[in-house]
């Protein structure tokens, strides 16, 4: 395009020079002008030209740069929708896993109910055993009261407490004929109740035992005595012996303090504890 305005303005010229003779100076003028004119407006249309060519670079650029933004959001996109989709089925599968799992759950919460419900039926059948026999007691062993004989209910348990002097002479293990008429009312009426253990303990004072012959101390007057009642129920009360049992516990557990001839009185003294078999209980826990 240069080559082609300079041929032309070279034309101009000579043109202007061949016939300089003939051109008035105001058409010499005018010619100039118009030159002046092509040449600005040449310049202005390269300027333009290159500004149009730095624009088009630009948008080029932007084309370029826009489309790799645009790949890496596609990619982005397809990320999150692999997510969204693996996601989605974990949580299907989780959500199953828990469904199943609360399903167990509420069936295990459902039979432990049961089994509590069992547990409560059976211990409430314990205790109306219990009180009835307590009741069933006091009655047949109401006339040795004032002997010292008490009937009272602890932990779910009858405990009948007889004082030594109810059933034995004094540093003796060999039960008198009031104490065989106690345990002898005593003995019908655990002869009506076959399904009640009984466990029979030796208590004793703190005082040592002096004089006994072969019994040494509290220990051994404790153990013979409750072997003694033992015997007396199986023996001649005929008790089955498979509910028995004999236990000597000497002056360790002592209801009240040694301090004095009626409190060390209270100590001496031979417990029967009565409670029920609680075989199906047993059973029942360890399941």
């Amino acid at each position: 395009m240069k080559k082609l305005f300079l041929a032309f303005s070279l034309f101009l010229i000579a043109t202007s020079f061949s016939a300089c003779v003939i051109l008035s100076p105001k058409k010499y003028k005018a010619l100039l002008a118009k030159q002046d004119s092509l040449s600005t407006g040449l310049t202005e249309s390269q300027l333009t030209g290159e500004g149009l060519e730095k624009r088009i670079s630009q948008l080029q650029k932007d084309t370029a740069d826009l489309n790799s933004q645009l790949a890496n959001l596609r990619a982005q996109y397809n990320e999150m929708e692999g997510n969204y989709s693996k996601l989605r089925s974990n949580s299907s599968a989780e959500i199953n896993k828990l469904t199943g799992n609360l399903g167990q759950v509420a069936a295990d919460l459902k039979k432990r109910e049961q089994r509590l419900k069992e547990v409560e039926d059976i211990l409430k059948k314990r205790d109306e055993a219990t009180n009835q026999l307590k009741a069933k007691l006091q009655d047949a062993l109401l006339g040795f009261a004032k002997s010292g004989l008490t009937v009272e209910i602890k932990n779910g348990k009858v405990y009948v407490s007889l004082t030594d002097k109810l059933l034995f002479p004094s540093g003796s293990i060999i039960i008198d004929e009031k104490g065989k008429l106690a345990l002898t009312q005593l003995a019908a009426v655990l002869k009506q109740q076959p399904e009640i253990n009984i466990a029979v303990e030796g208590h004793t004072d703190s005082q040592k035992i002096n004089n006994l012959g072969q019994i040494k101390d509290n220990w051994d007057l404790s153990v013979l005595r409750s072997t003694s009642v033992v015997r007396f129920l199986t023996e001649e009360q005929k008790i089955e012996s498979t509910r028995m049992t004999a236990t000597g516990k000497g002056q360790y557990q002592p209801l009240g303090p040694n301090t004095s001839a009626e409190s060390r009185s209270k100590n001496r003294r031979i417990e029967i504890v009565l409670s029920p078999k609680l075989d199906e209980l047993y059973e029942l826990i360890k399941q």
